[in-house]
């Protein structure tokens, strides 16, 4: 009898053998975590943006102080052009290091590349923001 009450208790029960429901979804994958060069090329990334973002309020004062200066002269908005400027290059960086990762498209080095595309334009860019608040 006690044999019997343990298969009993071993044997499933007819419902929990079902098949999933037709529509149910895949279980999602497993997102990788970044690697060490991955994770460092990032940091890298996040110190440009952010000297980016401090060499941005430095040249656009600059430029609005020259819009205060000039506007009755020239009637050029620097301030303006250089946040059209900047909005235009945020696309452009974007855009190019999606094609540069894109050659390494399903590869884990994909966000490593793209990491290290948009921490070099965003240095790139810093010194083009500094270059032009030199003297003329």
């Amino acid at each position: 009898m006690l044999i019997a009450l343990l298969l009993a208790a071993a044997t499933p029960a007819p419902h929990a053998t079902a098949t999933p429901h037709p529509k149910a979804s895949p279980a999602p994958k497993a997102t990788p975590t970044p690697g060490p060069l991955t994770k460092a090329a990032l940091e890298q990334l996040e110190h440009a943006e952010s000297a980016l973002a401090g060499q941005w309020k430095i040249t656009n004062a600059f430029m609005a102080g020259k819009d205060a200066q000039d506007h009755a002269r020239s009637h050029f908005a620097y301030a303006a052009a250089l946040l059209d400027s900047q909005k235009a290059w945020r696309t452009y960086r974007a855009a190019a290091c999606r094609v540069e990762g894109g050659v390494h498209a399903g590869d884990v080095r994909q966000p490593l590349i793209v990491a290290q595309c948009k921490t070099a334009l965003t240095n790139a860019r810093r010194l083009q923001l500094k270059g032009l608040m030199a003297s003329e």
